[in-house]
């Protein structure tokens, strides 16, 4: 296993959704996960892979970014996403903290509290719909002119409030905790956390430069496995699926490693057959004995 050490939910203090490790930090879920590995007889190496090279038909040589250079037969590729967030002051230093951006995660942490939802994108709207089952005391910021008459009465009628214009900044206290929201007209809208749906750009690089298929949105495509279009290669958790939370991911990784495994299989299967096709015969296993030595 080759990985950076800095996942996704890296900056948040809990991860939320996973049956029996519900409110762990999530990097004391990457420190077992290493151990588990290594008592496995798996290696760990920490670092970046910068290419993946094809290695004759059935292979890979990764380049790592120190030099190293690792070989390969079958590959699971879990590179994850990017969150790419709205360019307001102070936004991105909260984030994961009490700027958050899924309520499934983090809603109950922040129920019946002051919430607001930065909206303005495509489906912001029914996903402060989502957020509203949290509190009864949402706000809605929106840039003038972007709700259309139905997106409005949907929000007035579950009481969300709607704040039109330019979100400039936060306002933090002396304690270091959200206190609002401040739009460029010197408005200060009070607020204890805000929800933001971010924009979802996938690490892809590696992948694409395989000639891995993708999708219209430019996402890489994948069956039921998690295999890509290019053989011997899998990939999983966000970085084909932003919806995945941690526990989404961690199944769909154990969905590829299954048919890795199954592939690999196969694959020594075809190879033994070919040998013995070659003449190559193989020694029986010691537990079996020949009916002349009974």
């Amino acid at each position: 296993m080759i990985d950076s050490g800095e996942p996704r939910n890296g900056p948040a203090a809990h991860m939320h959704g996973y049956l029996s490790r519900d409110g762990m930090p999530p990097r004391e879920l990457l420190v077992a996960g290493r151990i588990e590995i290594k008592e496995y007889g798996g290696e760990v190496i920490t670092g970046t892979v910068n290419d993946l090279v094809p290695n004759g038909s059935d292979a890979f040589w990764l380049l790592l970014d120190d030099g190293q250079r690792v070989s390969a037969r079958r590959l699971l590729v879990t590179t994850g996403l990017r969150d790419e967030l709205p360019d307001i002051p102070g936004l991105r230093d909260r984030w994961a903290r009490d700027v958050l951006h899924c309520p499934y995660c983090h809603g109950y942490e922040v129920r019946d509290r002051q919430l607001g939802v930065i909206g303005g994108t495509p489906g912001a709207v029914r996903y402060a719909q989502i957020v509203r089952q949290w509190t009864h005391d949402l706000v809605y910021f929106t840039p003038p002119g972007t709700l259309s008459a139905v997106e409005r009465t949907q929000l007035v009628a579950r009481a969300i409030g709607v704040v039109e214009g330019t979100v400039d900044g936060l306002v933090i206290d002396g304690a270091d905790q959200l206190r609002g929201v401040r739009l460029d007209d010197g408005r200060v809208v009070p607020r204890d956390a805000l929800f933001v749906p971010p924009r979802f750009i996938p690490n892809t690089a590696l992948l694409i430069e395989l000639g891995c298929d993708v999708d219209d949105d430019g996402w890489v495509t994948t069956d039921a496995t998690g295999r890509t279009s290019v053989r011997g290669v899998w990939a999983a958790g966000n970085v084909v699926d932003p919806r995945a939370q941690v526990i989404t991911a961690a199944g769909a990784g154990s969905a590829a490693a299954l048919a890795l495994n199954a592939d690999l299989v196969d694959d020594d299967v075809r190879n033994a057959v070919r040998e013995l096709d070659h003449g190559f015969r193989p020694a029986l296993t010691s537990n079996i004995t020949s009916k002349e030595s009974s």
